[in-house]
C-alpha cells in the first residue's frame, strides 16, 4: 500500500503515514453526504423540469390558446435550460467523485543491463527522514542556579 499524498511505501496498520504525516483514514463520511445531495438535485430537478414542460405546454394549449410553434419554443427552451442545469451538476457530482480517486504513483524504473558485463551489486540508497524525528524533547535534569540578589 502507498501513501496518496507523497507515494511513500506503507507497513499494514499504520493510522499516519510515516514519512508526511497523512491521515491514512476513511474519509468518506463528508462525501458521502455531499455525493447523496447531488444526486437527490439531479433527480428532483429533472423531474420538476419534465413536468413544467409538459404542464406548461398543456396549459398554453388548453388555457392561453396559443399555437403550436410557441409551445415547441416554450418547450425548447425548458428543456435547454433543464439539460443545462443537469449537465453542471453532473460536472460537480463527476469532480467530487473523480478528485477522491487521484493517486499519483511513482513511475517504475526500468534498467538495461549489458548482457556482457556482470551485474553490478546495488546499495541501498540513504532512508528518507521521518516526521517524528527531531520532535521529541531530551528529558534532561536542568538545574536551577540560585539567583543572586
Amino acid at each position: 500500500m502507498y501513501c496518496s499524498a507523497c507515494g511513500n511505501q506503507l507497513s499494514p496498520g499504520l493510522s499516519f503515514c510515516s514519512r508526511c504525516g497523512y491521515s491514512l483514514k476513511e474519509r468518506n463520511d463528508s462525501k458521502t453526504g455531499a455525493i447523496t445531495a447531488f444526486l437527490a438535485a439531479i433527480t428532483l430537478i429533472g423531474t420538476i423540469g419534465l413536468g413544467i414542460m409538459l404542464g406548461g405546454a398543456l396549459s398554453l394549449k388548453r388555457e392561453a390558446s396559443f399555437g403550436e410553434e410557441f409551445i415547441g419554443l416554450f418547450m425548447l427552451f425548458t428543456f435547454l435550460i433543464v439539460g443545462m442545469i443537469e449537465v453542471m451538476l453532473v460536472r460537480q457530482l463527476s469532480r467530487l467523485t473523480g478528485a477522491s480517486k487521484q493517486i499519483i504513483l511513482p513511475a517504475p524504473q526500468t534498467t538495461v543491463q549489458n548482457e556482457l558485463s556482470a551485474a553490478q551489486p546495488h546499495t541501498l540508497g540513504e532512508p528518507v527522514a521521518s516526521v517524528t524525528e527531531n520532535t521529541t524533547r531530551t528529558l534532561e535534569y536542568a538545574r536551577r542556579e540560585p539567583i543572586s540578589r
